[in-house]
Parts: structure tokens; C-alpha cells; sequence
């Protein structure tokens, strides 16, 4: 992949990393209009090689060598609702119920762990 065709993808990402991918389209309900928020990660990777190998069955004639690589990653997830009214506007966040399953799971492993830990120490001790 040469430099011109990268620049081009990363032109290409800046034009979809716009504003729009953040807020949504603002829903009005009566006098409420409710905006959806969200976050939106990219990531990209690039990679070039070149050069040449040395080869014994060619009397040590060089053979050209290059290489070229990229690729990218695009993830967008609901974080919060703006809700605005003539009085006030709220940020209302979006709870992910699996991430914060997860983070339980993950609490419960790591005390189950030190528990453990913790009382092969204390018996490790008493046996001395």
C-alpha cells in the first residue's frame, strides 16, 4: 500500500467520523426532543516492507522483495440520550447490562481468588 492510498483511506475515514456518527437524528415527542448519543472508535493499521533476499541457487543474485498491508476496525455503541425540554436538558446514560454483568463476574473471580490465596497462605503458615 503506497502513501497515496493511505491518505486517501484516512481522508475516507475522516468524512465517515463526522458529527452524524455521534448525535442522531433529534426525535421530537410534544414539547421534548430527545437526541441519541454515541461513541464511535476507530482503528487503522498500516504496514509497508521492502528490500531483497540473498538467494544460493542464483549466485548470490538479489531478488526483489516488497509488501504492503492495512486494515481497520470501525465500532459505534449508544452511551447516553439528551433529553431537552423548554425547562431543562438531561443527559440520560444508556446502561449496558452485559458490561456490567461482566464486571461482576469479573469483581466475583478476583475476591474468589484472593480468598483462595489468602487461605492457602494462612495454611502454608500453620504448617511451619
Amino acid at each position: 500500500m503506497n502513501a497515496e492510498r493511505m491518505m486517501r483511506v484516512l481522508d475516507d475515514a475522516r468524512e465517515v467520523a463526522s458529527v452524524g456518527q455521534v448525535f442522531g437524528e433529534p426525535q421530537t415527542f410534544g414539547e421534548t426532543t430527545v437526541i441519541p448519543v454515541a461513541a464511535v472508535t476507530y482503528v487503522f493499521g498500516f504496514g509497508y516492507g521492502s528490500g531483497s533476499t540473498r538467494n544460493a541457487e542464483s549466485d548470490g543474485q538479489s531478488e526483489g522483495g516488497s509488501g504492503g498491508g492495512g486494515g481497520g476496525h470501525a465500532r459505534a455503541r449508544p452511551i447516553a440520550m439528551l433529553e431537552v425540554t423548554p425547562t431543562e436538558t438531561r443527559v440520560r446514560p444508556i446502561e449496558d447490562p452485559t458490561r456490567i454483568a461482566l464486571a461482576g463476574i469479573a469483581l466475583a473471580a478476583w475476591l474468589i481468588w484472593n480468598l483462595f490465596g489468602t487461605l492457602r497462605a494462612i495454611a502454608k503458615a500453620r504448617r511451619k
